[in-house]
């Protein structure tokens, strides 16, 4: 019975149990239900959402979220449609990618973009700037997408796309991270796929010939699958995938043995197609328990998801002096020696993941004069996990200083010391006020800089 059930619930995510007209008629009175919550909510209090997957921004003890008003979204888990014919999906914003891909590969086909861990959300993806490995060739997962449908504050329904009248609401979701709206639905293309991905990986010794191999494959566009991992200094390997149709074994990630180790002792591995979209989903480089021992008591049990629900219920237990440093930094091509010369030199913590980044164009939430005067195309995503923080430097606000030096950005997700005028020079007030004043015009979903800055470190001013 309880096996039937369920299978019964996991068919319903995948869009199986009902026909089309059904699926769009039960989208809509949830949509409708969420809207009725918005506008019978006492707007002078502010709210968060209600989701069914764990929260994915690092865990902050003080986050003022937690004491918000909430809107239930829980429901929105339902994967839509497939068309394998046009290779696009349709699926409420709920949705994980680990049944996404679940769903997708039926057709031979998956995201463009697959984050790292398994239950981050689709609708996560575009509000947090999700990339991966497919990054390099196609930019971030929400570069993949053609349209938003998004219930605004005052419980409006938005149809948002890139040609139409919400343009600019379409492009002001990415990164911001609920606080233009709730996105209930997204449409957004696919890629086909095979069985199986192979991985070769190639060690170098310095970062001069490590940047000459990314910027290689890059021009030549002849992997499927692009990012690394810096071990240290002198050992930075990047890891080259490719789809094929058969793999002489099959290695798993999901237990005893760790990804990010094994890239500095093989010369090629084998995986099927969704045990390498979430070879991570152990963690990245901070992969928890740390032993082999405690591993392989309870490491089937710490999944991404399990994981982060338990650090989200621990939350006081974090420290709000010295918080450990896990952040995503986003760097020109260009200037990732200057950056590196001084990483290792002021702080020398590894390893690293690396992704190279596309910039697919001038994004409409980062403020113009950020792309002034650039000419890379190409950026490197390079990813601090776990680094602790033991004197009285204050590593976050080192490296958000050092990044507007260099014309770099990072991620929101991460603990965040911006002044509100400086933070208003890297992304763009002019329009995020713009798109504000439609969809949250009183401001119930908080500012972005005060969500991210104030009160997910548990300040109001």
């Amino acid at each position: 019975m309880i096996v039937r059930k369920r299978r019964a619930v996991r068919q319903q995510i995948l869009g199986e149990l009902h026909a089309p007209d059904v699926v769009a008629a039960m989208h809509r009175a949830k949509v409708e239900r969420i809207a009725e919550q918005l506008r019978s909510h006492d707007a002078s209090r502010p709210v968060s959402l209600r989701k069914k997957a764990p929260p994915h921004q690092v865990p902050k003890g003080g986050d003022l979220r937690r004491r918000d008003d909430k809107i239930d979204i829980s429901d929105l888990t339902s994967i839509l449609s497939v068309d394998p014919v046009h290779r696009i999906a349709v699926a409420e914003s709920g949705v994980m990618f680990c049944d996404l891909v679940e769903a997708t590969l039926r057709h031979g086909l998956v995201p463009i973009v697959v984050p790292e861990l398994k239950t981050i959300t689709i609708g996560g993806a575009v509000s947090g700037c999700s990339i991966e490995s497919m990054s390099y060739r196609y930019g971030g997962f929400h570069d993949t997408c053609l349209e938003y449908e998004v219930i605004t504050a005052t419980g409006e329904v938005l149809q948002c796309r890139p040609d139409n009248e919400h343009e600019l609401v379409f492009q002001m979701i990415h990164g911001s991270f609920g606080t233009l709206g709730v996105v209930s639905k997204l449409t957004f293309r696919l890629v086909p796929a095979k069985p199986y991905v192979c991985i070769d990986y190639e060690t170098y010794g310095s970062l001069e010939d490590y940047r000459t191999g990314i910027k290689r494959h890059f021009d030549a566009q002849d992997v499927d699958f692009m990012d690394g991992i810096m071990h240290r200094p002198d050992k930075l390997v990047l890891c080259v995938g490719r789809f094929v149709d058969e793999a002489p074994y099959r290695s798993k990630y999901d237990w005893t043995k760790i990804y990010w180790q094994s890239t500095g002792t093989r010369l090629t591995d084998y995986m099927t197609t969704a045990d390498y979209f979430f070879r991570y989903d152990r963690g990245v480089t901070n992969v928890h328990p740390k032993s082999w021992l405690g591993r392989l008591l309870v490491g089937k049990l710490m999944s991404s998801g399990n994981t982060l629900r338990l650090a989200d219920k621990l939350n006081f237990l974090f420290k709000t002096d010295k918080p450990t440093v896990i952040v995503d930094l986003f760097l020109p091509f260009s200037k990732v020696p200057a950056f590196l010369d001084w990483y290792e030199k002021e702080i020398g913590f590894f390893p690293l993941w690396c992704v190279p980044y596309k910039r697919v164009h001038d994004y409409e939430w980062i403020d113009d004069g950020f792309y002034r005067g650039m000419k890379d195309e190409l950026f490197l995503d390079l990813a601090i996990y776990g680094l602790e923080q033991k004197d009285d430097r204050n590593i976050h606000r080192m490296i958000e200083e050092k990044l507007r030096e260099l014309g770099g950005i990072k991620t929101l997700i991460s603990h965040n010391y911006y002044s509100r005028d400086e933070f208003w020079s890297i992304w763009n007030k002019r329009n995020y006020d713009q798109v504000k004043a439609i969809t949250d015009p009183q401001n119930v979903f908080r500012d972005l800089y005060t969500k991210t800055c104030l009160a997910a470190m548990g300040r109001t001013a």
